[in-house]
């Protein structure tokens, strides 16, 4: 069950950390009301509470894993809403990062 909250507020968080980003992008950048730049920040906020829900107790670790997570998310965002579809070394990378989130969050740790 750990790894299933841990999967969940990884993905909640970067849907709320890219999600908030493309809504600020798409003030500033294209031209939208302030008011979707005002929601994009409260997003944001969201965001930032998000992953303090993690079980892990240390911040740099679960901002480290987060990360690599956050690279996969921005992928596959890229590919659904903005139709970039990944190449092998997005793959490839996508991949590498979760290793390492894997690596990070589970490795054995010495006392």
């Amino acid at each position: 069950m750990p790894l299933l909250r841990t999967s969940i507020l990884f993905f909640l968080a970067g849907l709320a950390e890219i999600g908030g980003g493309y809504l600020v992008w798409l003030w500033l950048r294209n031209g939208r009301s302030a008011w979707m730049g005002l929601l994009g920040g409260l997003v944001l906020i969201l965001y930032g509470i998000i992953p303090t829900l993690q079980h892990f107790p240390h911040f740099g670790r679960v901002y480290a894993a987060y990360g690599g997570v956050f690279v996969v998310l921005s992928v596959l965002w890229g590919w659904g809403v903005d139709g970039v579809r990944p190449d092998r070394f997005d793959v490839l990378g996508s991949l590498i990062c979760l290793a390492g989130v894997g690596v990070i969050l589970y490795g054995p740790r010495g006392g």
